[in-house]
């Protein structure tokens, strides 16, 4: 667990039957893309430029920079024992929020609450351009497809991109062939998704999106959360 050439989820930190990918399910991926979305409240109320949220085994971080400040404020909280990040994150965010609406109901002003909040978390290192979020091309696919032959988005990025289609159909193709007894069903399926990636190699597309290639991404201008981008 301690190894830090382990590949982990980026969303639970599983480490066991990972392999390339970087979330041990989509399940795992959604729950804590759901939970940082219902809790955006603060950060809009904070008038905030971008966080950004990570954890390890024993801490959560949220890390968050204001429109009007060049330094980022650090929320570092210790993990519950049995948690996962997502717990972990409920349990920060209503400590947050609850802060905030106690001084809010004592002062009746927004500035005061915002400044409790703040002085309550670690105001570190100015904003410098390896604190930014950085740009990335992301394949502008159905994700469909990319699922259906066992494909991630960081294949397509790859020189040898149409060479792991081509893999990726094969070793389908001899699971789910009707001629090998497969499910003609399934295999018609794959059989779209190949085309369709066969397609978009021969002109690809893609699309830009901000972030960080370890860290969920929040976007005050957008008032979302992006999980983290692939390496490029």
């Amino acid at each position: 667990m301690n190894d830090p050439e382990l590949k982990k989820c980026l969303s639970c930190g599983e480490t066991r039957n990972m392999g390339s990918r970087r979330y041990c399910s989509l399940e795992c991926r959604q729950r804590l893309r759901h939970q940082l979305d219902i809790r955006t409240g603060l950060l809009r109320a904070l008038n905030t430029r971008y966080a950004i949220f990570y954890f390890t085994e024993s801490e959560i971080i949220l890390d968050v920079v204001l429109k009007e400040a060049d330094n980022i404020f650090s929320f570092v909280y210790s993990r519950k024992t049995g948690n996962t990040p997502a717990e972990d994150f409920i349990r920060l965010s209503n400590r947050l929020g609850n802060a905030w609406w106690s001084e809010k109901r004592k002062t009746d002003k927004r500035y005061l609450a915002n400044r409790h909040v703040l002085d309550a978390a670690l105001k570190n290192k100015t904003v410098c351009s390896w604190t930014l979020p950085r740009e990335s091309l992301i394949p502008a696919l159905v994700g469909d497809s990319l699922v259906c032959l066992k494909l991630s988005r960081e294949d397509l990025n790859s020189p040898r991109a149409l060479q792991s289609i081509k893999s990726a159909f094969r070793n389908m193709a001899k699971l789910y062939h009707p001629d090998c007894g497969g499910d003609a069903g399934r295999f018609r399926k794959i059989h779209q998704a190949y085309q369709q990636l066969l397609s978009w190699s021969e002109s690809p597309k893609f699309i830009k999106r901000r972030g960080f290639t370890d860290k969920w991404f929040y976007d005050g201008e957008g008032n979302r959360w992006v999980q983290p981008t692939p390496c490029k």
